[in-house]
């Protein structure tokens, strides 16, 4: 039995510590010992025992495990196993399941042959501990003490790898550079009244927008806002705007020309961000970012240490490709008012 604790672990923060390779050979690792164990078994009970049971906890799970080079770099790891470890596995139990699960799962399961997803069983909330559930494939004795069974465990919730072990740049290339050769993030500079805005338009009432950004230096405010009227100015990623002046007019009111669909928020040089919201109806959504660092004279705020960076990369998710699962994606801060119908 090999027990991951996926939802309690920053994805991000491990790949970029220890790189897409580093992450593989701890897999092919586990893998290993998986074996290994199996032939101890074999020994120690007097039968063939070939495969080992994978218990997947996802409590805490949430959109930052959606970090797009995090789902790819697991998509190589599930290609490379299935290659070399077939039929090793047995069961894949996953408890805990969060709302958010569906989008995740979505994502990865095409990419699993037929025979290794039959495999898996899921469960929500406590529906482990009821009937059918975790004791029903693991014995009482080996079940861990925080699921409510008798074996005690020392495996910890973990929490943020601290970015001062980040590998650099040229160290992530020579790790595995998937991660630094992705051209989808983009990058933007502003200094004091500044602001930079994506203009997504929405045909699809229902679809998700989803972001996921790092800012690098200074602090910022995001917010989300959604507005019928007509928008002419391109502002697609990588689109230039040297006065990064807002589509807000200035005699626009708010709830009447446009509404806020996200809470504005602050966020600190250093932090990295994801988030989605579910789109209740069509229209332009503009996904803003604000210089919030503290005053500036002129000199200061043309100097490059003096603005605030952020690296950010944005996704519409299509209804059609999750219906059901819709309400999962809801983000914490997410508000749940509209702008009024015109």
């Amino acid at each position: 039995l090999y027990l991951l604790r996926l939802g309690q672990m920053d994805v991000k923060g491990l790949l970029k510590t220890i790189g897409e390779d580093g992450l593989l050979k701890l897999t092919l690792h586990v893998c290993e010992e998986g074996l290994r164990l199996t032939d101890e078994a074999t020994r120690t009970c007097g039968h063939p025992i070939s495969t080992w049971c994978l218990l997947v906890d996802l409590e805490g799970l949430n959109m930052r495990h959606l970090w797009r080079p995090g789902i790819r770099a697991l998509l190589r790891i599930i290609e490379i196993v299935e290659a070399n470890y077939p039929e090793t596995l047995g069961r894949v139990l996953i408890i805990r399941a969060p709302r958010v699960f569906p989008i995740l799962w979505t994502l990865v399961s095409t990419f699993i042959d037929d025979t290794t997803r039959s495999k898996f069983l899921f469960y929500g909330g406590n529906d482990y501990q009821g009937q059918g559930g975790l004791s029903h494939y693991i014995s009482e004795e080996y079940i861990p003490d925080f699921l409510g069974g008798q074996c005690k465990t020392k495996v910890l919730e973990g929490g943020l790898v601290p970015k001062g072990m980040y590998l650099t740049e040229g160290e992530l290339v020579r790790e595995g550079g998937h991660m630094t050769d992705d051209t989808i993030y983009h990058s933007v500079s502003l200094g004091k009244g500044q602001v930079h805005e994506v203009l997504v338009t929405v045909e699809d009432s229902g679809c998700v927008i989803t972001w996921d950004f790092d800012v690098m230096r200074q602090d910022v405010m995001f917010t989300v806002l959604r507005t019928d009227k007509p928008l002419s100015k391109d502002l697609s990623p990588g689109s230039q705007d040297g006065e990064h002046r807002s589509v807000v007019d200035k005699g626009w009111v708010e709830g009447r020309d446009y509404c806020r669909v996200e809470q504005a928020v602050t966020c600190h040089d250093g932090e990295s961000i994801q988030g989605s919201h579910v789109t209740c109806e069509t229209g332009t959504y503009v996904l803003q970012w604000r210089f919030s660092g503290p005053h500036q004279d002129l000199l200061d705020s043309i100097t490059s240490s003096h603005r605030a960076q952020v690296m950010y990369y944005y996704e519409v998710l299509s209804s059609a490709d999750y219906r059901g699962s819709m309400s999962s994606l809801q983000s914490g801060n997410s508000l749940s008012n509209t702008c009024p119908s015109r």
